[in-house]
């Protein structure tokens, strides 16, 4: 249960090498993989975990190996995060930029295709931060990590009808006092 089939050295290695793969390709996979997990993304991730598994561990099936390889991912994680902090530009080359989805009111369905996402998505995006319609959105920006940040068009059609209201009431209020003299 605690002897190790395999070399300390090597139990160390292959965490590192499987991490350093995993962090590569969901790069490539674009970042819609990080953040809008539909079912088949989640199934992805899920059996990704497990292939990579035997990877990590090797032929020992021991608690300590499990151990070792838990937290040689763990500490690699840990200091990759702190150096990226410290390193914007290499963070960007890591992270992506950020995508412009729907720039001036108008979606840019070039990049909707290079990010996987499909039109009805991007309107449930906006639907779950208040939008009722593409047709409200100035700016969707597709953040590295994932979210899409949904910037409203100026002014808004209720702070139109708001200002609307407030011009139609000062001209009651002028007819009235007009009467009133």
């Amino acid at each position: 249960m605690f002897f190790l089939s395999l070399p300390i050295a090597e139990k160390i290695l292959r965490p590192i090498i499987v991490y350093l793969f995993l962090i590569v390709g969901l790069r490539l996979a674009g970042k819609r993989e990080l953040a809008q997990l539909n079912p088949f993304d989640l199934v992805v991730l899920l059996t990704l975990s497990n292939t990579v598994q035997n990877a990590i561990i090797g032929d020992d099936n021991s608690v300590t190996g499990g151990l070792i390889g838990a937290a040689t991912l763990l500490v690699v994680n840990h200091w990759v995060v702190r150096y990226l902090y410290g390193h914007a530009r290499i963070d960007r080359m890591v992270e992506g930029d950020p995508d412009v989805l729907v720039d001036h009111g108008v979606v840019r369905t070039d990049r909707l295709k290079k990010e996987l996402i499909t039109l009805a998505g991007l309107k449930s995006a906006a639907h779950k931060q208040g939008f009722a319609s593409l047709d409200d959105v100035e700016r969707a920006i597709l953040d590295p990590s994932g979210t899409i940040c949904f910037i409203a068009k100026r002014p808004t059609p209720e702070s139109e009808r708001h200002d609307q209201l407030l011009a139609r009431l000062d001209q009651i209020s002028a007819q009235l006092a007009a009467l009133r003299s």
